[in-house]
C-alpha cells in the first residue's frame, strides 16, 4: 500500500471521528439544556410534586450512553481495521 494512500484514509478517518465526537457533545448538550429546563419547569409549575421529568431524563439519558458506546466501539473497530492494513 503506499504511503499517500494511507495518509489519505488516515486523514479521512481523523475526519470522521472528529464529526463524530462533535454530534456527540451536540447531542449530550441539548440533553443537559433541555432537561434543566424540564426540571425548572417541575419545580416552578408543580411546586415539587411528581418528578415526571425524571422519564425523559432517564429514557434520553439511555440514548445518550448508547450514542457514546456506539461512538466508542465503532471507532476501535475502525483501528484494529486500519492497525491490520498497515500489517
Amino acid at each position: 500500500m503506499s504511503n499517500d494512500l494511507l495518509e489519505k484514509e488516515i486523514y479521512e478517518e481523523a475526519k470522521k471521528r472528529v464529526a463524530a465526537k462533535k454530534d456527540f457533545y451536540n447531542h449530550l448538550a441539548i440533553y443537559i439544556v433541555v432537561n434543566i429546563g424540564l426540571v425548572l419547569i417541575w419545580a416552578f409549575a408543580s411546586g415539587g410534586g411528581y418528578p415526571w421529568f425524571a422519564w425523559p431524563l432517564g429514557i434520553w439519558g439511555i440514548f445518550v450512553v448508547y450514542n457514546f458506546l456506539r461512538d466508542k466501539r465503532a471507532i476501535e473497530k475502525e483501528v484494529e481495521r486500519i492497525r491490520k492494513e498497515q500489517s
